[in-house]
């Protein structure tokens, strides 16, 4: 592994690398989505400001888990260059994204929605950062093939384990393909829905009542029709969902019921998805 890239006097962490080109990423990614979607916003706002307050979040929640170990030693736990929650960097992440759309007058649902893509491209790839790390998030012993070992890890190991980081930049890329996909269904929509001028007056004149046919088409198309904030629905369900699985391969310590924290904050995340997604489906 390589916890670190020595080029002369300067030494870079693996994982701050790789959270810099998750941003990146992160940045292209709702880029184009925002311009697919006609709205001028700062897509570089959008993305440094939460990315900092997920960073800042991951930390703190990764601390409050186990609060013996932050009190015998409150400064490396803080500063160290390991041990982030992905439940905390949600949160932190998300107040932000909420408080800047709000500031910056952007719908809040449309800006979820467009959001949601970058956001899981961007958490696949700060895995990478913890897979070449090794940080401790690697799952347990396993003799499939593409076990390995992290001798050099910043939480060291020589059995051949799981590497779930890898794992989840699969999932990861998957999701954000799904949920680009997704989003591009919910803007073709929209789209359609929208009748031009000459049409809304030809509707208007015209007194004929619509055929049985005609109007089940129209129920078909708006029961099929994503719902603003679907998109970031489904985001918080697949995540939730891909994160759940996962854990039960990690090596996190078993808390609610059997479950890790990040299980528990994973069922969270799933409900969320589901009442959210519910409420829109049933407002429309």
């Amino acid at each position: 592994m390589i916890p670190f890239l020595h080029i002369g006097w300067l030494t870079i962490p693996a994982y701050g690398l790789m959270v810099a080109l998750a941003m990146l990423a992160s940045f292209y990614v709702l880029r184009a989505d925002l311009r697919r979607r006609g709205i001028a916003a700062d897509a570089e706002l959008f993305i440094a400001i939460p990315c900092l307050a997920g960073i800042v979040g991951a930390k703190l929640y990764h601390v409050l888990e186990s609060p013996a170990d932050f009190l015998a030693h409150p400064w490396s736990e803080l500063f160290s260059q390991f041990g982030f929650a992905w439940f905390g960097g949600l949160l932190a992440g998300f107040g932000a994204f909420v408080w800047l759309a709000r500031r910056e007058k952007v719908p809040l649902l449309t800006m979820m929605d467009a959001g949601s893509p970058a956001a899981a491209l961007g958490y696949g790839i700060g895995r990478i950062g913890c897979f070449l790390s090794g940080d401790g998030d690697y799952g347990v012993p396993t003799t499939l093939p593409w076990g390995m070992s992290f001798p050099n890890g910043l939480v060291p190991t020589t059995e051949r384990v799981h590497p779930t980081p890898i794992y989840e930049l699969i999932a990861a890329c998957v999701i954000a393909w799904i949920l680009w996909r997704i989003g591009a269904r919910q803007i073709a929509a929209e789209a359609k829905g929208s009748a031009s001028p000459v049409e809304s007056k030809a509707q208007a004149l015209s007194f004929r009542e619509p055929s049985a046919a005609k109007k089940s088409g129209e129920r078909s198309r708006v029961e099929s029709r994503v719902p603003r904030g679907g998109v970031f629905a489904a985001y918080l369900v697949l995540t939730g969902v891909a994160r759940f699985l996962v854990e039960f391969i990690r090596i996190n310590p078993r808390s609610f019921f059997g479950l890790t924290n990040a299980q528990a904050a994973s069922l969270a995340s799933i409900a969320a998805g589901a009442v959210i997604w519910w409420s829109l489906r049933r407002r429309e």
